[in-house]
């Protein structure tokens, strides 16, 4: 009976501080989006440092689809929880946000530095980076995780959905059948259970966090128009109703800062483009939101009271979810319909890679060469990322202006 205390007390040994340090060097490097975010992820956690196999983080990957949320931060402070206990997730979530959210802050008061032709090649440089980063993930998952005939016509299947049916509900809808898919033609393919340990999070306090993210919701959807709740209020809304994170999130920022006129129109779109330039998750946008808005508090605190309350309900459906899901994915059924689920998130992912990673970045043969040149160095020469980073970042500082 005492043995799986002894794993649990195990599993959040591991000091809070050196998950707040990779989140830290991560927050400053992860450039490129929520799906160049997985790809980074990937290479540090499961590749490196092996918190955990390749299958674990996949169905990681997969549950914070599901979920509202910003699905990349979602990960990282799943990680955090499971290697450090809630200081651990907490310390993922800090310093994975605070380096972009300090960033758009400034960007707020002035000190913009992407401006420029300079500042564009810079920007350049770094959506190649995505693409190098995102191919090696694409790759490296599908080597593990679409083996065989079934789950790779699968990955194919979820790939072609995305190509024709854009938007976070299509991700969801091919997630769905992907399942559906694995529960008929995975039964005898889909992987062993895994050997994971109790959950970081009881049954008991997942049900209190879920309680706690639908009575936060209910009162976010009051009418309050002015003031610090009203502001907390329209953030909260944002991340509790928007699924797969990202610039899906736009759409709802935008009509709970532009309509209600806290945010001038162009005020939003400027900061926008500044959130492109920096690392980090999207979701930061809100701070620079919340320093601009004008209602109460407005400057840092505002800018800290709207980024707390965009990340809280997509933290707290995570946490109430965890416990279930764990037990969940050790049956048999439930590990087929994972194995069609992990396939489709590859193709996803792939989908991913073309559009808008690759569309927003590749316009012609010298990116395609710099962006080759960044997926080589990590797949074959196993370079560390922030090397690739520095390199691309330089290249689309330097030559790639001069040859457009």
């Amino acid at each position: 009976m005492d043995q799986p205390t002894v794993v649990a007390v195990a599993r959040v040994r591991h000091s809070p501080l050196e998950v707040l340090a990779i989140a830290f060097r991560m927050g400053c490097t992860s450039f490129g989006g929520p799906v160049a975010h997985l790809g980074y992820f990937r290479e540090a956690f499961v590749v490196r440092r092996r918190w955990l196999d390749e299958r674990a983080f996949a169905d990681l990957v997969a549950l914070c689809q599901f979920l509202p949320g910003p699905a990349s931060s979602q990960v990282f402070f799943a990680l955090g929880l499971m290697r450090a206990g809630y200081l651990g997730g907490l310390a993922a979530w800090v310093g994975f946000t605070l380096p972009s959210a300090i960033a758009l802050v400034l960007f707020a008061y002035g000190a913009s530095a992407m401006t420029g032709a300079l500042g564009q090649g810079l920007l350049h440089g770094l959506q190649l980076v995505a693409v190098a980063v995102v191919a090696q993930a694409v790759l490296g998952m599908a080597r593990s995780l679409c083996p065989d005939r079934a789950r790779a016509t699968i990955a194919a299947a979820a790939l072609i959905l995305m190509s024709v049916v854009s938007g976070s509900l299509s991700q969801v809808g091919a997630i769905v059948l992907g399942s559906i898919a694995g529960l008929v033609v995975c039964r005898t393919t889909a992987d062993t259970a895994p050997e994971d340990g109790p959950s970081p999070v009881s049954h008991r306090m997942g049900i209190v966090f879920l309680v706690v993210f639908f009575v936060l919701l209910a009162l976010s959807l009051a009418p309050v128009r002015e003031g610090a709740g009203a502001l907390a209020a329209a953030f909260y809304r944002s991340g509790a109703l928007v699924f797969g994170g990202g610039h899906v999130v736009l759409p709802l920022l935008r009509d709970a800062v532009v309509a209600p006129g806290w945010v001038p129109d162009d005020a939003f779109i400027a900061g926008y483009g500044a959130a492109q330039a920096v690392p980090g998750p999207l979701f930061t946008f809100a701070a620079y939101l919340g320093a601009v808005a004008d209602v109460a508090p407005g400057g840092v605190a505002g800018a800290a009271l709207a980024l707390v309350s965009i990340f809280v309900p997509g933290m707290l459906v995570l946490l109430g979810t965890l416990p279930f899901w764990h037990g969940l994915r050790a049956q048999p059924r439930a590990r087929a319909a994972m194995a069609g689920v992990n396939a489709a998130v590859i193709g996803l992912l792939a989908a991913a890679l073309y559009n808008p990673v690759w569309t927003s970045a590749v316009h012609g043969l010298p990116d395609f060469a710099a962006a080759a040149a960044g997926f080589v160095l990590l797949v074959a020469w196993r370079a560390p990322a922030l090397l690739v980073v520095a390199l691309l970042a330089l290249a689309g500082l330097v030559v790639l202006p001069s040859v457009s």
